[in-house]
């Protein structure tokens, strides 16, 4: 049992870390510093606001760096390292500007809005009332003006921008006023663009109206799996407050400690790391699109983040595509949402998307065989396999 354990988790690491090419825009790949401190002596470890464990000075340091250069890269009042995800971030936000029966404005999963925000998850769970940002499909972002009326007539208590499909910045500075006059509440769900936000190359939550940004700190953002929150002082603080022992207990400080130097890469490589992910993304989505591809938003220059998202018309034939496509080791959702975060942190670049571009066509219009074309792609990844972006 144990070698059969041990081997299942090499042949993956052979797989998906050599031979495939990943394009999964809800994953990222850790530096190795990053990912040693994942498995260090933090990891046995305990600690708590009330004191109550001893052994724990150097933890308290490190959880102390770690806010601090938190908020210097994102230019936040106060940072949160301890969510465990970015679901758990976003129940401590809503959990406590929240109480039973308010209602709650984002983006409604049909229109490629976060389902664990939705009526499923947490807005059931807590008893929320759900209303749905107006949305323009053909745009991929929210309705300003008719967004603005719906604010006023519904009065939400709480209002969160931010989605699972999200290809362009959503308008937080042209809504904020109206939603802070009407007694909104305002979060941004930040879990897929937060490394583009700390490089500066999508939007500034913080600064265009939101009180609160948090999420996950694995998707655009090279930090191991987990979540965080920014925020200002007012809001900050009373979440700081909550979050233990109501919603985090042990908060893994192996994790809390890799996700610092990911912070420290971030701070340093984030701006040349965040300007690549947006080329690349442009790139292959132009290329996709040249090809014959659904590539949504041609009108709008396609992207402006990691997601470069083909439109096949539902879920049942999403995964038919993507299941072709694994058969050549390219790796994608089902929605089809292409990402570009992972191929641009092992140092893919421009002439590296057309390449990917070929290789999608080769396998969904050339229909060439799997086995061909995964030796490509193979090929492919063992020219990429340094990370790049980080301390060496």
């Amino acid at each position: 049992m144990i070698n059969e354990l041990l081997n299942l988790v090499q042949k993956h690491e052979e797989w998906r870390g050599k031979q495939c090419l990943n394009l999964i825009p809800s994953e990222n790949v850790m530096s190795p510093a990053v990912r040693e401190l994942l498995s260090s002596e933090l990891g046995h470890r305990y600690t708590a606001r009330d004191r109550f464990y001893m052994g724990t000075r150097y933890i308290d340091e490190i959880e102390q760096y770690g806010e601090e250069i938190a908020r210097k890269v994102f230019r936040a009042e106060t940072a949160d390292l301890r969510p465990l995800s970015g679901h758990i971030a976003d129940l401590i936000f809503l959990a406590n500007f929240t109480t039973r029966g308010d209602t709650l404005m984002c983006i409604s999963p049909e229109n490629g809005g976060y389902p664990g925000m939705w009526n499923d998850a947490l807005a059931g769970l807590l008893s929320l009332k759900t209303v749905p940002f107006p949305f323009s499909k053909d745009d991929m972002n929210i309705q300003v003006e008719k967004a603005k009326e719906t604010i006023k007539r519904v009065k939400p208590k709480i209002v969160i921008f931010g989605a699972s499909l999200i290809t362009f910045p959503h308008p937080v500075k042209d809504l904020a006023k109206v939603a802070r006059e009407n007694g909104a509440c305002i979060g941004f769900d930040g879990s897929h663009v937060l490394g583009l936000i700390a490089g500066g190359q999508f939007q500034d939550p913080l600064r265009e109206g939101a009180y609160a940004l948090f999420g996950s700190t694995h998707k655009s953002f090279f930090g191991p799996q987990g979540g965080i929150i920014l925020a200002d002082e007012e809001h900050g603080e009373i979440l700081k407050e909550k979050v233990y022992p109501g919603f985090v207990d042990n908060a893994h400080w192996n994790r809390i400690a890799a996700l610092t130097l990911a912070l420290a890469e971030m701070e340093k490589f984030g701006k040349a790391y965040a300007t690549q992910v947006v080329r690349n993304s442009q790139t292959l989505a132009k290329a996709l699109f040249d090809y014959g591809f659904p590539v949504i938003c041609s009108h709008l220059g396609f992207t402006k983040s990691h997601q470069v998202i083909m439109d096949y018309g539902s879920y049942e034939q999403g995964r038919v595509i993507a299941e072709k496509l694994q058969l050549a080791n390219i790796i994608t959702d089902c929605v089809i949402r292409i990402g570009t975060c992972e191929v641009t942190r092992r140092g893919m670049k421009e002439q590296e998307m057309l390449r990917i571009a070929e290789l999608i066509k080769r396998t969904l219009i050339d229909k060439e065989s799997p086995e061909k074309i995964r030796k490509d792609v193979a090929k492919l990844c063992d020219e990429f396999q340094k990370i790049e972006y980080c301390f060496k």
